[in-house]
């Protein structure tokens, strides 16, 4: 791939697995390099298709470190034909890969702001990337809070780096599980729980929430009751994607194409959206 010259965006451009890390029984995170040239370039937040040949592509976000120029990494869960195959990717398999797109979190404007990092299940992935930017950062930010939760213990993803992150002196971290096993010793209930267990100023806030719908709805509605305003909730929408590009209209949201006038969205703007079952 010419790093110059973009390529056609409904192209898949052929990507090597570098390395596989297994996360859970079903989850793996792929290192993924370019057989010509370089990665461009990604905003936390975004996205790229992925391509088992003969078999499909899904939209999967990117899950690395933006400031690394040097791969792609995608954190997949097998729940189907098409993910499962990406998900059961060796060194060295080829995948086709169209990309990066969408909308990003919004991690520049949030300077100067106390900031929240909400995710459940594997939305801890898509928030990784403004995780690392926001850590990279951390003296343009007030308080840093990362709020994760999961179905249990085996669920949780990335347990070193969460490890290191509840070490760091400049971030706090709250994990929760919906169900305990006799290996947890920590927190048990659901991520709109852990609002309150943490200090913010709610007048000058910034809150990244990511993963299902219904625990979308209910972390909303427990910072709108801690005082911050929905046009500072910024949200994750990945529904439905098939093009990426907004030509199919799987994704279409009201007004909106999620793939390409999200996936992140300012909550304020989607609100009325989400509280219409029809939608």
């Amino acid at each position: 791939m010419n790093a110059s010259v973009a390529p056609d965006p409904m192209l898949p451009q052929p990507w090597r697995v570098q390395a596989v890390r297994r996360e859970t029984a079903d989850v793996v995170s792929l290192d993924l390099v370019p057989l010509a040239g370089a990665p461009m370039p990604f905003k936390p937040g975004q996205f790229n298709m992925l391509y088992a040949f003969g078999i499909g592509e899904v939209p999967v976000s990117l899950s690395g470190d933006p400031a690394d120029a040097s791969r792609f990494v995608h954190t997949v869960r097998a729940v189907g034909a098409v993910s499962g195959a990406i998900a059961a990717a060796t060194p060295g398999t080829v995948l086709g890969l169209r990309g990066p797109f969408g909308s990003a979190w919004p991690v520049a404007a949030a300077a100067g702001h106390d900031i929240l990092i909400i995710a459940g299940g594997l939305g801890l992935a898509p928030l990784r990337p403004a995780i690392y930017h926001v850590l990279a950062n951390s003296e343009r930010f007030g308080r840093i809070a990362v709020l994760y939760g999961s179905r249990g213990p085996a669920e949780l993803l990335f347990h070193d780096e969460l490890a290191r992150w509840r070490g760091r002196l400049d971030m706090e971290v709250e994990i929760t599980v919906d169900h305990a096993d006799p290996s947890w010793h920590g927190r048990v209930g659901v991520v709109p729980g852990l609002i309150d267990k943490v200090a913010f100023d709610p007048k000058n806030t910034v809150a990244l929430v990511c993963g299902p719908e219904v625990m979308i709805r209910f972390t909303v509605a427990g910072l709108r009751a801690a005082g911050v305003a929905d046009d500072h909730v910024h949200v994750s929408m990945e529904r439905n994607m098939k093009c990426a590009v907004g030509l199919c209209g799987h994704c279409q949201f009201g007004p909106d194409f999620v793939c390409k006038d999200g996936a992140v969205l300012a909550y304020d703007r989607i609100a009325a959206r989400l509280a219409a079952r029809e939608i």
